[in-house]
């Protein structure tokens, strides 16, 4: 914390420090994170990490619907529609009817969108390479397994009912 603004801090604020908030760690550093990603993804493969969750879901099942890379990438299924409609316009994801229910609708990759996936996974590797660089293997691994149990956790308190996802 910057040492000007913490001289600043009111003295009696119930011992609250939103610094040492748990949600509030994790959604600062989620979005730092996610800005290294996509400043990344951006130049070099014209990818909005929307976007690139989208194609690693499909890329990772060979098809997918919408609904499922909602669940699979946590992302609203807005977002989900807006970032598939990009990718089609695009020509890297082909969008067509669900044979066994009329209306839904069934997402594959081109094969330009295969390409770019192709050059997309190294590039996330690499990304997570340097962000794992900064722990040792074992704490790496632990926060691995931490952040897998209280995602279970978080499901299991709220039913697996996500919501709508925060604004930003």
């Amino acid at each position: 914390m910057n040492t000007k603004l913490s001289e600043l801090a009111v003295e009696d604020s119930g011992d609250f420090k939103l610094e040492e908030f748990l949600p509030f760690q994790l959604a600062a550093t989620t979005s730092r994170v996610s800005r290294m990603f996509a400043k990344r993804f951006a130049e070099e493969l014209g990818l909005s990490i929307p976007e690139w969750r989208v194609l690693a879901v499909v890329g990772r099942f060979g098809t997918a619907s919408p609904s499922m890379v909602s669940e699979w990438a946590a992302m609203d299924k807005v977002k989900v529609s807006r970032a598939a409609a990009t990718l089609v316009a695009r020509g890297l994801l082909k969008q067509t009817q669900d044979p066994s229910d009329g209306r839904a609708r069934l997402l594959r990759l081109t094969r330009k969108g295969t390409g770019v996936h192709h050059a997309a996974v190294p590039l996330a590797r690499e990304l997570e390479e340097n962000l794992a660089s900064g722990l040792s293997r074992g704490d790496w691994g632990t926060l691995q397994r931490v952040l897998l149990r209280m995602s279970a956790h978080v499901e299991s308190i709220t039913g697996g009912v996500d919501g709508d996802e925060p604004e930003e």
